[in-house]
C-alpha cells in the first residue's frame, strides 16, 4: 500500500509547530486548522516517521521507508492546497522579551 501524503491537523488550544527534517523548516498550525506533507514527486512510496512533544511535531520523509532515502523535495500544503512556506504562521517574540 503506497503511502505519499500526512495529513496534520492542530486540535489543541494554541499554536502547534509542523517541523520538517531534515533541512529543519517550520510550519505553525493555528487551533482547527490542517495541513499536508507530501513529496514533490508523485507515485513514489513514502514513510513519514514522526516524533511528537507537547507544541511540535517532527516529521522525516523517507521513500519506501528506507532512512538512507530521505526524500529531499517535499512540499507542505493547507486545507485549500496552496503551499506553504518555510515560516508559515511562525509568531514573533515581542521586543521586550528578547535577551539583551
Amino acid at each position: 500500500m503506497a503511502r505519499n501524503t500526512l495529513p496534520v491537523e492542530n486540535l489543541g488550544t494554541s499554536p502547534l509547530c509542523l517541523f520538517v527534517e531534515p533541512y529543519g523548516e517550520d510550519y505553525w498550525l493555528t487551533p482547527g486548522e490542517a495541513f499536508t506533507v507530501m513529496p514533490d514527486l508523485e507515485g513514489i512510496d513514502v514513510w513519514f516517521p514522526s516524533y511528537v512533544s507537547q507544541d511540535c511535531i517532527a516529521v522525516w520523509i523517507y521513500e519506501d521507508g528506507d532512512p538512507a532515502k530521505v526524500v529531499l523535495d517535499y512540499k507542505v500544503v493547507d486545507a485549500n492546497g496552496t503551499s506553504l512556506d518555510c515560516g508559515h504562521q511562525k509568531s514573533r517574540r515581542p521586543a521586550d522579551s528578547e535577551p539583551v
